[in-house]
């Protein structure tokens, strides 16, 4: 992924909800991206592809292949080969996921496994599970699953385990799992021979708190959550080796007071000054300042849509999924960690996320 500046367009992979999964999109849509406009153009000459719930997308590390969630019950997930002219080639087809509800998929460093954390259903628990990757970056077979424990005081919501998001260490030495059920953030070591994971720490958040994203800060010594449940930020420190998160600041997502708000994407700056959060209920993309291990919010935007989820940085933009307006919309990075108001909106309808190749 970029995070300057470039000449050329950049080629963004974009997911959504399809007519299956309970909304309009078509799966995969290739966009370009022009920061010197802040323009979003689908591109044409990549057709959309048809991906059942594709609520998220991670890339290869070494290989120029994409790897996507099918998003449902029974769960799967799909990679596929970029080729001549960018065009997206399955590697076989959906791949049983190991659990309900993939919602989050990261390819470990070594580029030998894929990652991924299954929300589950109100009776089916939270888990992650992890896959062998062939030598061509396609899903082999299932090494291993892991089922979350847990709940907490949130009715409807915390009745069990939610496991939201799989992502490895900045020193690839664990692997983390935020569980928004269980009010937790578990700890695990991959071992790259067998693929079996191997719990480390479990570590207790805020109750109520509802972790739903994490996000480290350069160096791996902090990493902040989205607090979905509680509508808040935090920040904690990270022990890189035992793996363990110790919360010491935590401030409000957005200033908006009088509705539900629940933040979703979070993004830190690659100079460990700021990090970015989207509210779905404010509809905003809020700023903060990193100050020590203190928070300072710095002002919220238009997120130029409804309902902003996924979020990234790329070419001193950070680019937003609006899933219920269907609008993937750019908000130029400004000096001192503020954003610019949104640019021309991209049409998509439930786009959820978006990957920059």
């Amino acid at each position: 992924m970029s995070t300057s500046s470039s000449a050329e367009p950049t080629l963004v992979l974009t997911g959504s909800y399809t007519p299956d999964t309970g909304g309009d999109g078509a799966g995969l849509v290739a966009l370009r991206f022009d920061p010197a406009a802040g323009a979003l153009t689908v591109d044409a000459g990549i057709g959309p592809v048809p991906v059942t719930g594709a609520s998220f997308l991670t890339a290869h590390p070494s290989l120029d292949v994409v790897y996507s969630t099918n998003e449902t019950e029974s769960g799967a997930v799909s990679a596929f080969a970029r080729r001549g002219g960018d065009a997206l080639t399955p590697l076989g087809g959906p791949v049983p996921s190991g659990g309900a509800n993939p919602c989050h998929l990261t390819v470990h460093p070594g580029g030998g496994w894929l990652l991924t954390a299954h929300y589950g259903t109100d009776t089916l628990r939270g888990s992650v599970a992890v896959h062998r990757l062939g030598p061509d970056g396609g899903i082999r077979e299932l090494t291993d699953v892991v089922v979350h424990e847990g709940s907490g005081p949130v009715s409807g919501r915390q009745d069990g385990s939610h496991a939201h998001q799989v992502l490895v260490d900045p020193a690839g030495r664990y692997v983390l799992v935020t569980d928004l059920g269980a009010d937790a953030v578990f700890t695990y070591r991959l071992d790259t021979e067998a693929g079996v994971l191997e719990r480390v720490a479990t570590n207790p958040l805020r109750a109520g708190s509802g972790p739903r994203h994490l996000a480290f800060a350069p160096g791996g010594e902090l990493v902040f959550s989205a607090d979905e449940l509680s509508s808040t930020l935090t920040c904690h420190h990270y022990d890189a080796d035992n793996g363990t998160l110790r919360a010491v600041s935590t401030v409000a997502a957005t200033t908006a007071r009088d509705l539900t708000n629940q933040p979703a994407g979070i993004v830190a700056s690659p100079c460990g000054r700021y990090v970015w959060l989207t509210n779905r209920g404010a509809d905003t993309v809020a700023a903060f300042r990193i100050s020590g291990t203190d928070l300072e919010p710095i002002g919220e935007v238009p997120s130029g849509g409804a309902w902003p989820r996924g979020l990234i940085l790329t070419d001193g933009h950070l680019l937003v999924a609006n899933q219920h307006s269907g609008t993937l919309t750019a908000l130029r990075v400004l000096d001192a960690g503020a954003l610019d108001r949104p640019g021309p909106v991209a049409q998509l309808p439930s786009v959820v996320c978006a990957l920059a190749l």
